[in-house]
């Protein structure tokens, strides 16, 4: 059996029909069934096969396209990876990147009546393995391909994504739009979501405003995308078409993707100049510790000796922590480590005034953090240790810089 093949996997469980795609474990054959979706099976446990048909090389050669300028708007889509920036090999079955702009317009040739289209790419990654590095790299890439486009799309795979969309939010000043997408479903599924994330994203990326936003589906169904703020937008479900909602905040606007209209359900500024200043000075000695019960708080000694310069706490309820772990956070503090509080809630926001915990915590030097996400928490820390002192970082922590802290009671 090779790559390519279709065939007929007899197992102690049952019979799998499908095509052999590559797999990174040679234990396991991976299949892709009829149905779209794949299966791994161990060697070990398959009693027989059957080869129906032989896998052939097939060689894909296209025309180029015609991507003459013939609009008054160019966007640039700047591929790091993840479903929405990817096509299907039809001899195998697998999903690969699609980088160029003659790639991205074969795939959605509707983009062509939108905008000017360029493409490239900046990363081959899965977002989980997404690094501060990384993020930087990305910033730097959006100010060079600033030159040519009038707005930057993006793509991005959705594990990581609102961390990305927070560190640019804080490196990346601009005067028009930077828009991450991602997709939920790959793109040989019926299902997929890439199609219209990736034209509601240039539509997005056309429009006059500045910042940083992340645009996907709105519904499980295809009415609409939400554009979301940079940095109040979570993944929510694991799976789910619209699993990225605005926390403590509404959207900024919906898309209507087939209509190709854009319906603003906020204010936003708007800009009639280019411009973008990119600062890149992170801290990457920071850490987003999770509080849980029965947590043994020799985590956060572990941290301090290590030099860590911040340690953001995801507290429980209005933003907590375990008494037996206090002496282990006045460890930190007493060593120069900057140490705040949001809360794990999806929705809310920290209020270390209601209970005794929450009194002691800030007695010791603990930092409460309004209604920060607490990925953008971390983001923003690293942002501010990475440009300002101790000081400085500590006053501007619970200061809205771009849009992070909703000051109103939700």
């Amino acid at each position: 059996m090779e790559v390519g093949d279709v065939v007929k996997i007899k197992t102690n469980t049952g019979e799998f029909e499908g095509v052999i795609l590559p797999s990174i474990n040679k234990d396991v054959i991976t299949l892709k069934l009829k149905n779209g979706y794949n299966v791994g099976i161990l060697r070990e446990n398959i009693i027989n096969y059957e080869i129906i048909e032989k896998g052939k090389k097939i060689e894909y050669k296209y025309p180029p396209l015609n991507l003459e300028k013939k609009h008054d708007k160019t966007i640039s889509i700047l591929s790091t990876g993840g479903t929405v920036a990817s096509k299907v090999d039809y001899r195998t079955g697998a999903v690969h990147p699609s980088f160029t702009a003659d790639d991205l317009i074969r795939a959605v040739p509707e983009l062509m009546d939108i905008a000017n289209i360029r493409g490239k790419p900046i990363l081959n990654i899965l977002s989980e393995n997404m690094k501060p590095e990384y993020w930087i790299n990305i910033a730097e890439e959006i100010k060079k391909e600033s030159k040519e486009a009038d707005g930057i799309v993006i793509a991005h795979g959705t594990d990581t994504l609102s961390y990305t969309a927070a560190a640019l939010s804080f490196m990346v000043k601009s005067t028009f739009p930077i828009i991450l997408v991602g997709a939920q479903r790959s793109s040989d599924r019926p299902s997929s979501d890439a199609y219209l994330n990736l034209i509601s994203s240039v539509l997005a990326a056309k429009e006059n405003i500045g910042g940083v936003y992340v645009v996907m589906h709105g519904t499980i169904d295809d009415k609409f995308c939400y554009l979301h703020k940079g940095v109040k937008v979570r993944k929510n479900h694991s799976s789910r078409r619209d699993a990225f909602q605005t926390v403590n905040d509404e959207p900024i606007a919906k898309i209507y993707p087939l209509d190709k209209k854009i319906k603003f359900l906020k204010d936003v500024d708007r800009y009639n100049e280019k411009k973008i200043e990119i600062n890149t000075n992170l801290e990457k000695k920071v850490a987003l510790i999770k509080v849980y019960p029965g947590m043994d708080g020799e985590i956060i000694n572990f941290y301090v000796d290590k030099g860590y310069k911040g340690i953001v706490l995801e507290g429980t309820g209005l933003g907590h922590a375990p008494e037996y772990i206090f002496e282990n956070i006045k460890y930190a503090i007493d060593n120069g480590t900057i140490v705040v509080m949001t809360t794990q809630t999806i929705y809310g926001r920290v209020n270390m005034n209601v209970y005794s915990n929450g009194r002691e915590l800030q007695k010791l030097g603990v930092i409460p953090c309004e209604d920060i996400i607490p990925e953008v928490a971390y983001v923003k820390l690293m942002y501010l240790l990475g440009n300002y002192d101790d000081e400085k970082v500590k006053e501007l922590i619970n200061k809205n810089l771009v849009g992070e802290i909703n000051y109103r009671l939700i």
